[in-house]
């Protein structure tokens, strides 16, 4: 048998791999045949080389250091001794008169090449060859990557040979200075520099800033006109493309603001050393006609052509109707202006596949998903359980790498790209998921996991640490008091946290211990809270032998053990403790009061870290309610309708419709795979419309279910549709409307509607329903559907 050494196997892999051209091209190599490269030099072109790829070099060298506490020097020759990484970009065949390999030199825009040369015995050379500077600096992260380090040690444990380029053009996401985050606001250029850094490991080209907000953050380090400034700066150091995003949110036949707001845009074009985009939304927020809107971006192109000659304007249909929508086509057709980059895709515009359809292949089309949020948004977490929309909310950590491979595939081919909705940290994984994506996306989203988890959390927790995020991502599936796999994962992150406590100030490693400890925590209150309201309910059936007053102080007494005698008080301190942490190393504020968050849906977590998650709220109410009734009758009826709520007679069938653990017969649609935006699955959401006593049933709401079936219905029984909800209900039974007997309007209000015995004769019944026409109304205060009886008398 042939015995090749490790150098020998190195040296064939490499020479195949670039004598055949292939794309990519790998070997696996045990530890011990792994290449050292602690002592490596950074051979780079010098000062005459584009400022970004001497950036490159620089992010190299820094971030080695930063992580193994080594320094390799960059130097302009050949005469030194070990292993080299050579840095470098173009077209030029020489670089300081040794040849870069043919097979290295790429022509496509910021592709790059990797090559790991072992032929001189003693002296490895990696190289990084971009067709531009970008392509060195996307080389750098793709190194990076996939080294193997610890204090004081770098090795390559699999030699890097690869040709690649990427998919979409456009690669971004927005992060925008202003209160609103729930973090960036806190930073200094260093910090935002950082992050801007971090992102360009995984492939991203763009950045987007929100310039023009007139409000101010408590947190601010500097004011927005300097950030404004200093986000401009790094972009060209590092050769991103920078964006603006820029409503306008006033009526624009007011000449007087116009004239005004066009100034404040000139003025920042001036100030700005790099801009290369300004996307203004057509709504969300705006308003304005694009009769009113087209001629007004025409004006702002005249003032960034004055000092941005390449930039273009983009726009966004948001919130547009059918007929503005036809508007802005025809106008397109018309005028074919050469200033228009082309039209951003977001939440509330038409459908992705339409837009790309009807506008001219002249213009891009860029994707501008809501990664950031999980409710009331494009993008809401599946059938999550109330108690978790009730707790982490809008904008928690949420890491769904997942979820986002199968969004961004779906639509991304229809597009040339993206740059994402972002306000703040709580969504970093996701960034690098779309970031990876779209550079390749046939990307495996476990070994993406793997090298973001190997580059910032180090390589002998890379794999758990992946599997640790996923596992997250997974607590999120299905009734959560009945996902043992939840307190699994709160012991793999525990594992880790013991295992590596030199992370404990690395805010990406903070924010998975957040959520391992915040999820256990809430399911563990979810089964104690829901045990103590079965007790409360226990206490109210003894009221005609106690008394009325005398059961409802028993219940009450119940209910509040929740506070008393808190359930798993050490899981609780423990996420007090890490969100205090993240505030001091990421500026991610988790409270109004303690923190300063701009509101209760910017991420404040910890706010609602004991939001009730059962129906305590809504019970104190009515209690309070019943003391006031005069008759000791009406006081026990009042109290046997609390108590039996959910099965007011025997053999009632009850749906929570909005409750993934209590909605057993409503009929779910099609998987995020093939209807990511939930077209044909409708998803609860989650609304309290500012009414804290709500019963939760009311706030999990439905807009509208596909319907509910029930089997195995007695056909000579009489049955009774009851519902809640808001405002109207239009009920059909077996596709047959019915009319309600009894038909409240308000939260909490019964309908009835008597089903025709006719009508299951077969012994199912399928309810469906029209959804009323309201188009004038908020969503806020459209009809609803919150809970479901199918009762038989």
């Amino acid at each position: 048998m042939m015995n090749l050494s490790c150098s020998c196997v190195w040296q064939l892999v490499v020479l195949v791999s670039l004598s055949l051209g292939t794309v990519q091209a790998t070997a696996s190599a045990s530890a011990d045949d792994s290449l050292d490269i602690t002592n490596a030099t950074i051979v780079v072109r010098g000062n005459n080389a584009p400022v970004a790829e001497q950036t490159a070099a620089t992010v190299l060298a820094e971030e080695v250091e930063k992580r193994t506490g080594l320094r390799w020097e960059k130097v302009t020759n050949w005469n030194v001794p070990g292993p080299v990484i050579v840095i470098t970009s173009g077209a030029d065949k020489t670089l300081h008169g040794k040849a870069v390999p043919a097979n290295l030199l790429m022509t496509k825009p910021e592709s790059y090449a990797i090559a790991t040369d072992l032929s001189q015995e003693g002296k490895p050379v990696i190289w990084i060859v971009g067709a531009d500077p970008r392509g060195a600096l996307f080389g750098v992260g793709r190194l990076l990557r996939n080294l193997d380090w610890s204090k004081g040690f770098v090795r390559l444990v699999q030699p890097l040979n690869a040709v690649t380029a990427p998919t979409y053009r456009i690669r971004g996401h927005q992060l925008g200075y202003r209160p609103r985050a729930n973090s960036y606001d806190a930073w200094d250029v260093a910090q935002y520099e950082q992050y801007i850094r971090e992102l360009t490991f995984f492939g991203l080209n763009s950045i987007e800033n929100i310039p023009f907000e007139d409000t101010t953050s408590p947190h601010m380090k500097v004011t927005r006109d300097v950030m404004n400034c200093e986000l401009s700066k790094i972009c060209d150091r590092y050769d991103l493309d920078y964006w603006v995003w820029t409503p306008a949110t006033f009526d624009l036949n007011d000449a007087e603001r116009r004239t005004a707001h066009l100034k404040e845009h000139e003025a920042f074009y001036a100030s700005c050393p790099r801009l290369d985009a300004v996307f203004v939304p057509g709504g969300d927020p705006g308003n304005n006609h694009p009769k009113l809107v087209m001629p007004f971006l025409q004006e702002l192109s005249v003032r960034l052509a004055k000092y941005h000659p390449r930039a273009k304007i983009w726009i966004s249909l948001q919130g547009f109707d059918m007929g503005e929508v036809s508007y802005f086509f025809k106008w397109l057709r018309e005028h074919d202006p050469d200033w228009l980059g082309g039209v951003v895709a977001g939440p509330s515009s038409p459908p992705i596949p339409l837009t790309r359809t009807r506008l001219p292949k002249r213009y891009g089309l860029r994707s501008y998903p809501d990664i950031t949020h999980t409710v009331r948004c494009q993008y809401p977490a599946p059938w999550w359980d109330p108690a978790f929309a009730f707790t982490l909310g809008r904008e928690p950590i949420n890491p769904r790498p997942v979820f986002y491979t199968q969004v961004h595939n779906f639509f991304a081919p229809y597009t040339d790209g993206f740059i994402t909705y972002s306000d703040g940290i709580n969504d970093d994984v996701n960034k690098t998921v779309w970031s990876a994506l779209g550079w390749d996306p046939t990307v495996d989203v476990r070994e993406m996991m793997i090298e973001y988890c190997r580059v910032f959390f180090g390589p002998d927790v890379a794999e758990q640490s992946a599997d640790g995020i996923f596992a997250l991502e997974r607590n999120w599936e299905g009734p959560l008091a009945t996902n043992g796999g939840v307190d699994a994962t709160l012991a793999l992150w525990q594992s880790l946290e013991t295992k590596k406590p030199e992370l404990r100030d690395n805010w990406r490693w903070q924010s998975c211990l957040v959520r391992a400890y915040y999820d256990a925590y809430t399911r563990h209150r979810l089964v104690y809270e829901t045990r103590l309201e079965e007790e409360a309910n226990a206490a109210l059936e003894e009221a005609k032998t106690l008394g009325v007053d005398v059961a409802m102080d028993k219940a009450q007494a119940v209910l509040k053990r929740a506070d008393t005698e808190r359930c798993r008080p050490e899981l609780r301190n423990r996420v007090v403790e890490l969100c205090d942490a993240m505030f001091r190393s990421i500026g991610l504020q988790t409270s109004v009061d303690k923190y300063q968050a701009s509101g209760a849906e910017r991420g404040a977590v910890l706010d609602f870290l004991d939001y009730p998650l059962n129906n305590r709220l809504w019970l104190e109410h009515e209690f309070t309610k019943t003391r006031t009734m005069a008759k000791e009758e009406e006081k026990l009826a009042h109290l046997e309708v609390l108590r039996t709520w959910e099965n007011p007679e025997p053999g009632s069938l009850y749906d929570d419709v909005g409750n993934v653990a209590k909605s057993p017969r409503v009929i779910r649609g099609e998987g995020i795979n093939t209807d990511p935006d939930m077209e044909r699955n409708p998803n609860p959401d989650f609304w309290d419309a500012g009414i804290p006593w709500l019963r939760q049933s009311w706030v999990s709401k439905m807009d509208w279910p596909i319907g509910l079936r029930y089997e195995g219905i007695d056909p000579n029984a009489t049955y009774i549709v009851r519902t809640t909800g808001y405002r109207d209900c239009l009920l059909r039974v077996n596709g047959v409307r019915v009319k309600p007997t009894a038909d409240g309007k308000e939260f909490g209000d019964i309908k009835e509607f008597p089903v025709p015995k006719e009508l299951y004769k077969d012994g199912t019944i399928t309810l469906t329903f029209d959804v009323p026409l309201e188009l004038e109304l908020n969503w806020r205060v459209q009809s609803r559907l919150t809970e479901v009886w199918l009762i038989k008398r």
